[in-house]
């Protein structure tokens, strides 16, 4: 049986509300202030609060997988609640993960204000994806792909205004930076009205949309979830194994459903896809730091440059997607990504900014796209589907990029380190690093910043380069990951090529054509 549609939120056959686009843009646009801001002061928390590399990849990564639990959450209630309820929490979210961070004493409150950004950011995609898919349903992926612009957008002015205060301001100052947006999407989103979902319009039940995601669907989102969880809370692994099959069989059982098998694999698509932008993005400025110190510029330079170039290409993606199918131009952007991730991990000097443009292009259109392709192919899925694959890349960033990318650089850095003793027949392992520590990805030993700080130069300059050749060369790993996506969008398009051809899927609703 299908919701009731109050009659005030159908939507009518004029233009759509631009100013309520507009809103959700600058939504957008505040999750990526308070992601760019962050990933500006990593290093002068690892140096406030003596946090080790993998530390702070854990607090970049938790910035990222709790989105995972709130779009998914809100994924099931937004057509319950209203979207504007929905608004109201991420707000509130926002605001108190900025009071909490800028008055951070330590690891523990970074990281749980941290968290509460990653609730925000979720709601925030929760409501506005399935809101833009509706006011635009025959040119889903061309206006999604303008909606994202909000994201490299926010991450332009948010990096801009924190490089133009420079490094010596106080990081509790550019943190602050975040209300700027959050109080202008807050003040916007309470005068507009929201419709109700394409798929309520249409008549096609809860039930219905829970189907499209089915068991399997609900395996993958959850595993990751609840290992995560696990991982925070210190549960054991045989306790996350049983509680994710209990959810997704549960799941499965009740909506007699295992999932669409196209959506599945796009969901695992989506796990590559998010580390090579997502992940990478997380470290990028730190990463590049030492390079772009030797030209005369921050390290955050690198990812405001990208951003831009993000910016630009998707604000006038309109024309391109006209051109190649959303598959074509996915398999592009794989490939084009590969070769700039690849050449960022050895290039030095001005070959950076050359490196950085390729790798740009490449990672502009992934996470539009992917949104758009599923939002065309399942509509019946309504905000579920189209969430649950944001909600799982943005885990799937946090848990894995994020945090594989910190750990590579520690446990690289460890390797190297000992290598260079047995080479040189010096004792810096034992003088300067932890004692073992452990992560989600394995056991590694790190800096001791203590006896760091009060070590020789000479000794500091050694360490310094070992670790910043092991930094970059973690680029080099990440690879993988567009190579991997590449290969499936080839696949996919021999897959809708033996059936006609790639044809988005509209549902019969009363909606605006533009």
């Amino acid at each position: 049986m299908s919701e009731e549609i109050p009659k005030a939120a159908k939507i009518s056959k004029d233009k759509p509300d631009m100013l309520l686009f507009y809103a959700c843009v600058f939504a957008l646009v505040a999750t990526s202030f308070g992601f760019v801001l962050r990933a500006f002061v990593l290093t002068d928390w690892g140096a406030e609060f003596q946090l080790t590399q993998t530390q702070l990849g854990e607090i970049a990564g938790v910035g990222l997988w709790p989105f995972a639990i709130s779009i998914v959450l809100f994924s099931l209630i937004v057509d319950k609640i209203g979207y504007k309820t929905s608004m109201a929490f991420a707000f509130i979210f926002h605001v108190a993960s900025a009071l909490l961070t800028i008055f951070a004493t330590g690891y523990w409150m970074l990281y749980v204000g941290t968290f509460m950004m990653a609730l925000g950011n979720g709601i925030v995609e929760a409501v506005v994806n399935p809101v833009v898919a509706t006011m635009f349903p025959k040119q889903k992926t061309k206006w999604l792909s303008i909606l994202h612009a909000g994201w490299p957008g926010g991450l332009v002015l948010g990096g801009l205004l924190a490089l133009a205060w420079g490094p010596e301001t106080a990081w509790e100052l550019k943190i602050g930076l975040i209300f700027i947006p959050t109080l202008l999407y807050g003040g916007m989103m309470v005068t507009r009205k929201f419709a109700a979902n394409e798929r309520v319009q249409a008549g096609v039940s809860y039930l219905e949309m829970l189907k499209e995601m089915g068991g399997i669907g609900a395996l993958l989102i959850t595993a990751l979830v609840v290992f995560q969880l696990g991982e925070v809370f210190g549960w054991g692994t045989w306790v996350s194994i049983i509680a994710t099959l209990i959810i997704a069989i549960g799941y499965g059982l009740y909506v007699k459903s295992w999932g669409r098998p196209l959506f599945i694999v796009l969901l695992l698509v989506m796990i590559p896809l998010a580390i090579t932008e997502l992940g990478t993005d997380s470290w990028i400025s730190s990463l590049m730091a030492s390079e772009m110190e030797k030209l005369g510029l921050q390290g955050g330079w690198v990812l405001v440059y990208t951003s831009a170039i993000m910016l630009v290409m998707r604000l006038f993606s309109g024309s391109i997607i006209h051109r190649i199918s959303p598959l074509g131009l996915l398999a592009l952007s794989a490939f084009v990504a590969s070769i700039g991730l690849y050449y960022l991990s050895f290039s030095v000097g001005v070959s950076i900014l050359i490196a950085a443009t390729i790798y740009a292009f490449g990672k502009s259109y992934l996470w539009p796209l992917m949104l758009g392709v599923v939002s065309e192919q399942f509509p019946k899925g309504g905000a579920l589907t189209l969430n649950v694959i944001a909600g799982l890349g943005m885990i799937s960033a946090g848990v894995i990029g994020a945090g594989v990318l910190g750990f590579l650089q520690d446990k690289r850095a460890d390797t190297n380190i000992a290598k260079y003793d047995v080479e040189h027949q010096t004792s810096l392992y034992d003088t300067y690093l932890t004692e073992e520590k452990t992560s989600l990805f394995g056991d590694y030993r790190a800096l001791d910043f203590d006896k760091y700080e009060k070590a020789p130069q000479d000794d500091k300059e050694t360490i310094g380069a070992i670790q910043e050749t092991s930094k970059k060369v973690a680029l080099r790993d990440i690879v993988v990951f567009p190579i991997i996506m590449l290969i499936a969008y080839l696949l996919l398009i021999l897959y809708f090529k033996r059936k006609g051809g790639y044809k988005a899927k509209v549902l019969d609703y009363t909606a605006s054509d533009t």
